[in-house]
């Protein structure tokens, strides 16, 4: 009997060579380390030396997010991920009336270069890899992290580390946008060019699948309407005056993992096969490092229950196995409880723990990409790359990604899957262990970890201190400045850096750039 993958494509219960007829293996395989990349980007991958773990992490104040830090470092993470508040995330200070009741709930809360200086404290950061996940507002952070390392007397040069920077899934799945499209690209490719001349090793941007996927994309979704985000951003910086090769190298994705493993390894080996032709014959990328598509992964938050939390352990095991298998650079795997709430130190600790298991007692990184040549595997390969490239050329037809955003294309798409998959779950036909099947009659009780309310009114007096020290005629003109700029055509990070010096804060920064772009109003036309 034929099942069908969560891309909706068939299953087959045996694989053989027939079903790979007229399959080219030189062409489609190739050597790891070498184009197309469908067996991996480097050439060793991690019989060198394992992925970065990358734990994901951070609430409430700065002060607390750091003790977490160290934990997480003490406990062997190789990478710190950063989570900030939806506040920061739009770009609204702590004391903002819109921020009520959110500082510090999802993430650490960030209102300027103090609070940056106390989430980093006693971290040399000339010797750690630092992602932050951000949007919008991306580039303020990204200016905040270089004003810390400055203060430490770390140079630019020397950081490493990723910003989500992806602003065009927000429109997609996820909503934390504050401009239009078109500024917002354009201080994406300011960022570009920004870090070219003054933070060369640091990853641009991390176009982002994942958060698609937790709106109910499926795998051939996830990485069509990613690439086809990441084209995008390509042409907007090549519009802007670059040549592809000066930031292409720097451009990085991420994408989710499922516990559906052969889907999951498939997907991520075709959307290699996919970026590393696109770059190469669409856009003429000469530098082999232009075309690889490298990428963290984070497990499936969507597929964690409240129900029988410790079940999601093992949920995420298979999830993080199915990342390495499909050949990640980085890796997050997510904590048990965090269906219910903010991990725990022991759980966010077990969840490294998972990882640390994978790389170290198991045998999947003595060889590399093991699923080569598996008739199964290459023939799923196959079928999520036609399906993906399917979408995206629907993409081009409607104009390109933001055309096909504005028209609500992704959206819509994404959306009717997500209604399908909820369908089949209330039905019993997808099985979900504890919640439609195998449940208990009674859940056994769990302590989850709270979030101090008292957090919000400490980062208004925070601020009502930061603005009573510093001098309010540097702050004016530097804001005045990074208006002028954002009006003009100059790349707008050189005056956001020097008004984030002089101490102006997220909020007011993000301000005085809605005085000049606006902000976005979704419509949904398709």
């Amino acid at each position: 009997m034929t099942r069908e993958s969560e891309s909706g494509l068939p299953i087959e219960p045996v694989y053989g060579p027939e079903t790979l007829a007229g399959w080219d293996p030189a062409d489609k395989l190739g050597e790891p380390g070498g184009y197309p990349y469908t067996r991996g980007v480097y050439p060793t991958m991690y019989t060198g030396r394992p992925w970065t773990m990358r734990q994901y992490a951070g609430f409430g104040t700065a002060s607390e997010s750091n003790a977490r830090y160290k934990q997480l470092i003490a406990n062997g993470t190789t990478g710190l991920s950063v989570a900030f508040d939806l506040p920061t995330q739009m770009g609204h200070d702590s004391d903002a009336p819109l921020a009520h009741g959110e500082v510090g709930k999802v993430g650490v809360a960030i209102d300027s270069v103090e609070d940056m200086k106390v989430l980093f404290d006693g971290i040399p950061l000339d010797q750690v890899s630092t992602s932050m996940t951000i949007n919008a507002p991306a580039a303020l952070l990204l200016l905040l992290y270089q004003l810390v390392a400055e203060e430490q007397g770390v140079s630019a040069d020397k950081l490493t580390g990723t910003i989500q920077n992806d602003v065009l899934k927000e429109y997609i799945a996820r909503g934390t946008y504050i401009f239009p499209p078109k500024p917002s690209l354009r201080l994406v490719a300011d960022t570009f060019a920004y870090c070219k001349a003054e933070i060369p090793r640091w990853n641009t941007i991390s176009i982002s699948g994942y958060h698609m996927a937790e709106a109910g994309a499926s795998p051939a979704q996830e990485i069509a309407f990613t690439l086809a985000d990441g084209i995008e951003y390509v042409r907007t910086a090549v519009a802007a005056g670059m040549d592809v090769d000066d930031f292409a190298p720097r451009l990085s994705f991420f994408f989710v993992s499922r516990t559906t493993i052969l889907e999951e390894v498939a997907k991520f080996r075709a959307a290699r096969r996919i970026w590393a032709r696109v770059m190469r014959e669409e856009f003429g990328a000469r530098n082999p490092k232009s075309w690889m598509l490298r990428f963290h992964t984070q497990t499936a938050g969507v597929q964690l229950t409240a129900q029988q939390p410790e079940v999601n352990l093992v949920r995420v095991a298979v999830q993080g196995l199915a990342a390495v298998l499909g050949g990640t650079q980085s890796l997050h795997t997510n904590s048990f409880d965090e269906a219910i709430a903010l991990p725990t130190d022991k759980s966010a600790r077990l969840a490294l723990r998972t990882q640390q298991v994978l790389a170290y007692e198991t045998d999947v990184t003595a060889t590399v990409d093991p699923f080569a040549g598996s008739y199964v595997v290459e023939r799923m390969t196959d079928d999520v790359e036609a399906a993906a490239l399917g979408l995206m050329a629907r993409v081009e037809e409607l104009g390109g990604a933001v055309a096909a955003i504005e028209r609500g294309f992704q959206k819509s798409e994404i959306e009717r899957n997500a209604y399908r998959i909820a369908l089949e779950t209330d039905a019993g036909e997808r099985v979900v262990v504890g919640v439609n099947r195998f449940k208990l009659d009674e859940e056994e009780p769990y302590e989850p970890l709270r979030v101090d309310p008292a957090i919000e009114s400490r980062q208004a007096a925070r601020l009502t201190s930061l603005r009573a020290a510093r001098d309010p005629a540097a702050v004016a003109a530097a804001l005045a400045a990074l208006r002028a700029a954002a009006s003009g055509p100059g790349n707008v990070l050189y005056p956001m850096r020097d008004a984030l010096r002089a101490r102006a804060t997220v909020g007011e920064v993000c301000n005085a750039l809605r005085d000049v772009w606006g902000t976005y109003t979704p419509s949904d036309t398709f």
